[in-house]
């Protein structure tokens, strides 16, 4: 719980201080928060971080200087933004613990009204290829429970970030035809692509690691 706590104070009040001050001051405060968990940190943990690290910064890259579906305040992406990953998915799998599998679909219910809302309106018709993945990651992958939480998770988030306008979405999505709003409602979707990658790259990787030992 207390590390839920400095993960939140430090991304709502982080957000706020790069979007009026300076993203620098957040910078050192986040990566040297990330380098003190990593030293603490055991040696699954270590490899999910820097699976994290690896992943995002290409990933956020790619969508904002290259797809152009997002753009940042300040141009090009602040540093805390890969680390910042981290501590939204290391949220999330503390979060998932306390909801079970079961039930994780139902909790995606009341997104479903409005993507309706969204396609019919024609402002964010994105919402129903973003809704069908993270239904299919829910139904299909190995931890629905963690990808209903970063569906929800990374909307408050998102929220908070275009608010303060540290970063925007385009409302007309590059070489698809589609519309968004600002957020896009299920952005939670990239998020559980991250995570999926992650949980796929770290399980390999330990099974790699193991049959190199027993060997």
């Amino acid at each position: 719980m207390n590390r839920l706590i400095v993960y939140a104070v430090t991304i709502i009040v982080g957000l706020y201080i790069s979007a009026k001050y300076s993203e620098w001051p957040v910078n050192i405060w986040c990566i040297g928060l990330f380098i003190g968990l990593y030293y603490k940190a055991e040696s699954r943990e270590r490899i999910e971080m820097l699976t994290v690290i690896s992943l995002a910064t290409p990933m956020e890259l790619f969508f904002s200087e290259v797809w152009l579906i997002y753009e940042y305040q300040r141009g090009l992406m602040p540093l805390f933004v890969p680390v910042g990953h981290w501590f939204l998915f290391d949220s999330g799998k503390r979060i998932a613990e306390y909801i079970n599998k079961s039930i994780a679909l139902y909790i995606l219910i009341p997104f479903v009204p409005l993507v309706i809302y969204g396609v019919y309106e024609g402002t964010d018709t994105s919402g129903v290829v973003l809704l069908i993945l993270v239904l299919l990651f829910t139904k299909f992958g190995p931890q629905p429970s963690l990808y209903v939480t970063m569906a929800w998770l990374a909307l408050m988030m998102e929220l908070w970030g275009t608010y303060l306008q540290n970063w925007t979405w385009a409302n007309e999505v590059p070489w698809t035809g589609l519309t968004a709003w600002n957020p896009p409602l299920l952005v939670g979707a990239f998020y559980c692509l991250g995570d999926f990658l992650v949980n796929l790259s770290v399980d390999k990787f330990e099974n790699s690691t193991q049959i190199e030992v027993n060997t």
